[in-house]
């Protein structure tokens, strides 16, 4: 495997700077999470009042709203949690660089919904830039410099690495 790691450098190694994208990005998503996770994220209703502050403002469809309030307000814990989780998986899939592609696309979508459930308070511009981000990683297969994916990239090819 760590010949496989050395060997991404020499075939994918335009995708070097990328790579450095991808950790960094990775670590920011790592440290959020464990802010959220040593912080009153999980204890405090932070999320079911962002929910309900931008409610009225939201042009999310009506169905979305409608699961908003009557599934994710009143368990507002259990999204919590899997807001964490969510984000802990993200920044150690592109720390490690093993399944970017399915992570990137999970960060787009949870980007968008909660873009849609919350709002972007001023940092719409970031946000989008964020999720351009995202989608860029999961289509050059950044995985493959300086990450596990190129090992299986060579071995099982397919859309996933």
């Amino acid at each position: 495997m760590f010949v496989a790691f050395v060997e991404s450098l020499k075939y994918v190694g335009h995708l070097l700077p990328v790579a450095f994208l991808r950790v960094f990005l990775g670590y920011y998503y790592f440290n959020q999470a464990l802010l959220q996770l040593h912080g009153d994220f999980l204890t405090h209703a932070y999320l079911a009042e962002d929910v309900r502050s931008f409610l009225p403002r939201s042009t999310a469809p009506d169905w979305y709203k409608q699961f908003l309030e009557v599934i994710v307000i009143p368990n507002w814990q259990i999204f919590a949690w899997a807001i964490v989780i969510i984000h802990l998986a993200i920044g150690v899939s592109y720390i490690v660089g093993y399944l970017v592609r399915p992570m990137s696309v999970i960060a787009v979508v949870l980007g968008l919904m909660l873009m849609m459930a919350i709002g972007t308070q001023q940092h719409e511009l970031q946000t989008t830039f964020v999720l351009v981000i995202h989608f860029t990683l999961g289509w050059l297969g950044a995985g493959r410099c300086l990450g596990l994916d190129y090992y299986f990239y060579k071995r099982h090819r397919g859309i996933w690495w």
